[in-house]
């Protein structure tokens, strides 16, 4: 399994942590993105720009098994989430870090791994027709 990783660095901890909640299955490899955006372009055409210019090749992720941490930014996250739907036909599975109370200097640990299509399919349920 990959983790594409639109945050800040993934640490071994926060590795094992997904490796346990999802056992048997192992991560392969973290592909980190640096992804900042100009708050004065188009948000859209620097997504484009910056997909085009991206190593990870569409055939790996329609047969790759992923998991995506997603920038802070709100918008781009949005931005992302539907150019990864566009792309593949369905949304992908995040991860949630959440800031590790405990510890001194702060850390953070995997908080829960959300299958966002099995979300989207949940919520059509709600609709009314």
């Amino acid at each position: 399994m990959y983790i594409l990783n639109f945050s800040h660095p993934i640490t071994q901890s926060q590795i094992e942590q997904i490796e346990q909640l999802l056992s048997p299955v192992k991560v392969d490899k973290v592909i980190n993105y640096r992804i900042a955006f100009d708050p004065n372009e188009s948000f859209y055409n620097q997504l484009t720009t910056f997909w085009e210019q991206q190593p990870f090749l569409m055939d790996e992720l329609e047969n790759a098994s992923f998991l995506v941490n997603l920038p802070a930014h709100n918008v781009i996250a949005a931005l992302l989430l539907s150019h990864f739907h566009g792309l593949m036909g369905f949304f992908p599975t995040v991860i949630r870090l959440k800031v590790n109370g405990e510890l001194t200097p702060t850390t953070f640990e995997l908080a829960e791994i959300i299958n966002l299509q099995n979300v989207r399919e949940k919520a059509r349920l709600f609709r009314k027709y």
